[in-house]
């Protein structure tokens, strides 16, 4: 790769089949759009420039990529693919490399893979263009393509395609790698004479044979050029990527007790000797130490967990929670923005949010940290070492001190100095034989009715 690589995405389509007022290339998987896992694989490439094609919905998609820095073209009517990349022309006025052409809607093409284009375009017998093929156990309506060796004999769309053609399992993705002083004016030569009546992308490979200019097919996995019309496809590439993950995830050190139970975020990160029992979720942003356990059924997003700490069973981790080393989250605890130092552990049915729990701290059950009056939220502060007994809610913004304990059942609405106790509940009475007195009274009452 010696030359400037630019990107043209064509995210233009209205996405029909997904029934949804959001962008069809916005829709998620693994909790990042489509359009963004492309857009990072592109990323790793370094490119001089990244254009992506709008048309409906074109705001949410300006939206997303705005952030990014990244140029975008608008095909205000569509007729067709070849129309599509046009689109880009002015976006790319100046650049003098190879453009890729993607599709936002076909989000796990890998970084190797338009790397892999891109050296095939600057092979020795210099192909004036490089497309991706691959071959799905379905072939079904996708455009053909007739090669030998390697070298494009001729590419046909399924509605144009001869029976013969059709039985051709060798498919077009529909993504290309072109050297930007031939593709517009490729482009510029592309008729409208099919059964669609549209300007087909593919059309520039016929052009440039016509000019005595071979072009050249690489093959991927039908997997990684899978596209995406519908719920039911999305579902697909979602489930797809997934066993990629797990078996990465294994790969590097992790037991997946069933692995078909987990789920992955785009960048989850997982350390060595982790145990995942089954039935857990990732959401975006969670960091996992080595040899960390998590129970079955425990919910975890934008959380950061420390070597050897202990999640769940039925646990859930919210933004902003860390757990220090050794520390643990039992059964129906929660956590929301707080901290759980090391060797510190809420074992049951406690909410711990926007809290500091210092070291060795002890939660009891049913505690909570009281952080929100309907307006603002405010923080608890727990000392090393502290013990909070059951069933205590403590009202923030409140510091308990080191090795303080709090009684269980109290409702602490002050700070609580170190090594104190603080018990916030009323002397108990007990009344000699009232219980039998009062059951006596009322059989007696039940039994004359």
């Amino acid at each position: 790769m010696n030359r400037p690589v630019a990107a043209i995405v064509l995210a233009a389509g209205k996405g029909t089949r997904m029934k949804s007022d959001l962008h069809k290339v916005l829709h998620p998987i693994a909790g990042r759009s489509m359009l963004l896992h492309l857009v990072d694989s592109i990323a790793a490439l370094h490119p001089a420039r990244t254009v992506v094609v709008t048309g409906a919905g074109r705001e949410q998609v300006e939206a997303a990529v705005a952030p990014l820095g990244i140029a975008t073209a608008l095909q205000a009517e569509q007729f067709g693919t070849g129309h599509a990349v046009a689109q880009a022309e002015a976006a790319l006025a100046g650049f003098d490399g190879d453009v890729l052409i993607l599709y936002g809607d076909v989000p796990l093409v890998s970084t190797a893979t338009m790397r892999a284009m891109l050296d095939r375009l600057a092979a020795p017998d210099a192909p004036a263009i490089v497309v991706l093929g691959f071959r799905p156990s379905d072939a079904g309506a996708y455009g053909r393509i007739i090669a030998h060796d390697g070298v494009i004999e001729k590419m046909v769309e399924y509605k144009d395609a001869t029976d013969a053609e059709r039985a051709v399992d060798l498919c077009n993705s529909g993504l290309m790698a072109v050297r930007s002083e031939d593709l517009f004016a490729l482009l510029a030569r592309v008729g409208n004479d099919n059964a669609a009546g549209e300007y087909y992308l593919p059309d520039i490979v016929i052009l440039a044979a016509a000019d005595g200019r071979r072009s050249a097919v690489i093959e991927t996995s039908a997997g990684e050029v899978a596209g995406v019309n519908s719920r039911a496809e999305l579902a697909a590439v979602e489930a797809d990527w997934q066993v990629q993950r797990r078996v990465r995830a294994m790969a590097e050190g992790a037991t997946l007790i069933a692995p078909e139970t987990v789920w992955f975020a785009h960048d989850t990160q997982i350390g060595r000797d982790v145990v995942i029992e089954p039935n857990v979720f990732f959401g975006p942003g969670v960091t996992v130490a080595d040899g960390v356990v998590i129970h079955a059924f425990s919910h975890i997003e934008g959380a950061r967990i420390g070597a050897k700490a202990e999640v769940g069973p039925f646990a859930r981790l919210r933004p902003g929670a860390v757990m220090g080393e050794a520390s643990k989250i039992g059964n129906f605890v929660e956590m929301k923005k707080a901290v759980l130092g090391a060797g510190a552990k809420a074992s049951h049915l406690t909410y711990l949010g926007d809290a500091e729990v210092g070291e060795g701290a002890n939660i009891g059950a049913g505690t909570i940290t009281c952080n929100y009056d309907g307006f603002f939220k405010y923080k608890t502060v727990i000392g090393a070492g502290a013990f909070i007994g059951s069933n205590s809610a403590l009202v923030a913004p409140v510091t308990i001190g080191a090795g303080a304990t709090v009684g269980a059942g109290s409702v602490i609405t002050a700070d609580v100095e170190p090594d104190a106790l603080a018990l916030v509940r009323p002397q108990q009475v007990s009344k000699s034989g009232w219980a039998k007195r009062f059951r006596d009274a009322m059989m007696a009452k039940k039994a004359g009715k």
